[in-house]
């Protein structure tokens, strides 16, 4: 059980009542939300933003997921690992693959890949070494711009892991069904506080 109150939409402001529409088709986030409407800045501008970010996306949405998944496996944030491994799977990656995201030798990943793992992992653990040879790598791949977004989602998502965990947000119905019917395993998720 969380720790707030959820908020519904006719507890929070009308100008920001467009938040919960778009959640709404964007993914079973809506218990992040609810939680976020306590704050209204939070809720407009955090989740505002991700909106906005999904909706013109400049990474591709394959790295994207496999930072988001390394960084919450590291994090061990149940939320977030069950919400994106799905999503990592509609990419095409098989779902022994999303559960062994983080060994060295994780079956299934391109050079890119990895590269794209390995920088999420090192931004996690130490973002002051990040090496200049990784970072080389990076920018072989990816404009500045794409190697801005992808550090943003990989510091955000250390950020909504821990938010998630300290407030204990529930998992909204049919998270666990969705992972179980795409090839994800209950065992790859991280152990529950409850």
């Amino acid at each position: 059980m969380a720790r707030v109150k959820y908020l519904e939409k006719s507890d929070v402001n009308e100008e920001l009542r467009w938040i919960y529409d778009k959640y709404e088709g964007y993914g079973r986030f809506m218990n992040q939300v609810r939680v976020f409407s306590h704050r209204p800045v939070l809720l407009k501008h955090l989740m505002g933003m991700l909106l906005e970010m999904a909706e013109e996306p400049i990474v591709d949405k394959r790295h994207t997921e496999i930072a988001l998944v390394a960084v919450s496996k590291l994090n061990e944030c149940r939320y977030c690992v069950a919400h994106h491994v799905p999503r990592l799977l509609d990419t095409g990656l098989e779902p022994e693959t999303a559960s062994r995201i983080l060994d060295e030798d994780c079956p299934g990943l391109t050079e890119l890949d990895r590269l794209v793992r390995d920088y999420a992992v090192q931004v996690t653990l130490d973002s002051k070494k990040v090496s200049e040879d990784l970072f080389a790598k990076l920018q072989s791949f990816y404009t500045e711009a794409q190697i801005v977004d992808l550090t943003c989602r990989i510091t955000m998502c250390g950020f909504f892991n821990r938010f998630n965990e300290a407030l204990r947000i529930d998992m909204e119905d049919g998270v666990i069904e969705e992972l179980m019917s795409k090839g994800g395993d209950l065992s790859e998720l991280p152990r529950s506080l409850d």
